[in-house]
């Protein structure tokens, strides 16, 4: 396919996961200028565009080229002139030849071929929070002693909290104290890849060798390793020869590896071996501190009361922030101006959350399989220990997610007396003070309901 094939297909693909007004908005006039020696240019009309595609659709832009061709490594945005018409950039790039202004690399989105670490992740602009210090102090403790201390690293949280910005923050400063180190990120979707080539090719070994000469190997979304026997024997293998001499291993996850299902309990028990660490979605406090770090960096600042709003009403991840922060940048610059509080309300109206409006059996459901046990037993008259502890957290995420009454709560579930629930409800906040994996179990149900 030409470059012209390759960026209609892709733009097919996005037309069908985003709304039809952000496809006009953010995709009209981009085309493919050159795709030379796996590096794509995708030309966009501004700088506006530019800020918007590489902070909100990057990944999924590069994901849809990589399913059309492999051979893509990176992706760079260069801003093309209005009158710069799509056949003379074909032209130029058939001809390898293009102007000055083209040929600038983005430093900034460039993607080492080498170690695939991207140079714009940098502890410089990590934002550190309550929610996040502890996986951050880890992270610095593994730059200053590299394979001495937290070996394995495994950081897990939902999408868009910063863990691929962690870890590659991680990567990139080790590489930069330690030149001779050999640092290599690969998410797990690539290690499965490479292994299925190798085998098919009969080059297990150079697959086994390749990995293991490895100083540092950073592994990213290793849930989807899971259900893969043969990938799952393979990491196995390659963490005993790495983590026998000493060398850093550091993954990430989207849950924590005991709610992984059908990881083996072998590789459990190595990630179990190191640090295993939560980052939970922003709280208040470091969503206020995200957004004036991103708006400073932007040389925008917006008054207190409207940092405020924005804090309380976006409480989704670190992506969702930096998306209104773009918005706000970008309609900033268009309008020349300073926005007021009713214009930022419309910007974020689309991104706050709806309230819960789940059912009582919908979340007992979800937490019967999530326990693996009988929906029915939750509510049963039953004192067994493997029932009454999700019978609890029933009443109590019912209560604090749903906002359900105590009365209604125990009627639901088996008749019970309201102030048998109020007595499991503060019962299991107790508990969550001190019993931090109870903690995570009760995040990771909190995800699945919507």
């Amino acid at each position: 396919m030409d470059n012209k094939q390759i960026w209609d297909n892709a733009l097919v693909e996005i037309e069908l996961s985003v709304s039809k007004a952000n496809f006009s908005t953010w995709f009209k006039d981009t085309y493919i200028i050159k795709n030379e020696d796996g590096v794509v240019q995708l030309a966009v009309p501004n700088p506006f565009v530019k800020t918007w595609l590489q902070d909100k659709y990057h990944k999924f832009i590069f994901k849809s080229l990589r399913n059309l061709a492999e051979n893509v490594r990176s992706l760079e945005y260069i801003v093309a002139k209005e009158d710069t018409k799509k056949s003379d950039a074909d032209k130029k790039s058939k001809n390898n030849t293009s102007s000055p202004a083209e040929e600038l690399p983005l430093t900034d989105l460039y993607i080492n071929k080498e170690d695939n670490l991207n140079p714009r992740y940098t502890f410089d602009a990590f934002v550190v929070g309550p929610f996040n210090e502890l996986a951050h102090a880890a992270a610095q403790a593994i730059v200053k002693k590299p394979g001495m201390v937290y070996n394995p690293l495994f950081i897990h949280g939902n999408t868009g909290h910063g863990k691929t910005h962690l870890i590659q923050s991680i990567g990139n400063t080790i590489k930069k104290n330690n030149p001779d180190k050999k640092v290599f990120y690969v998410s797990s979707e690539r290690f499965v890849i490479d292994l299925v080539n190798s085998i098919q090719s009969n080059k297990v070994n150079n697959f086994k060798e390749s990995y293991r000469k490895y100083d540092v190997l950073i592994m990213d979304d290793i849930q989807f390793i899971a259900n893969k026997e043969k990938s799952q024997e393979e990491l196995f293998h390659l963490f005993n020869t790495l983590y026998d001499n000493n060398k850093q291993i550091i993954f990430s996850s989207d849950k924590h590896p005991n709610f992984i299902p059908n990881l083996e309990d072998r590789l459990k028990s190595r990630f179990a071996a190191g640090m295993i660490v939560d980052i939970p979605p922003p709280d208040n406090e470091s969503r206020q501190a995200i957004l004036k770090t991103k708006l400073k960096q932007n040389d925008i600042s917006l008054p207190q009361d409207i940092i405020d709003f924005i804090a309380v009403n976006i409480e989704g991840s670190v992506r969702e922030l930096e998306g209104i922060v773009n918005n706000i940048v970008c309609q900033t610059n268009l309008k020349n101006r300073e926005l007021n509080f009713n214009e930022i309300k419309n910007l974020t109206k689309d991104n706050e959350k709806p309230k819960k409006a789940t059912s009582i059996k919908d979340v007992i459901k979800i937490i019967a399989d999530f326990y693996n046990i009988e929906e029915g037993s939750i509510y049963e008259k039953t004192r067994r220990k493997e029932i009454v502890k999700p019978r609890q957290l029933a009443m109590y995420i019912l209560r604090e997610e749903c906002s359900v009454s105590y009365p209604l709560i125990g009627q639901k579930l088996g008749g019970r007396d309201h102030t048998t629930v109020i007595h499991s409800c503060e019962k299991i906040k107790r508990e969550m003070k001190s019993d931090h994996l109870l903690a995570q179990e009760i995040n990771q149900i909190k995800s699945m309901i919507v």
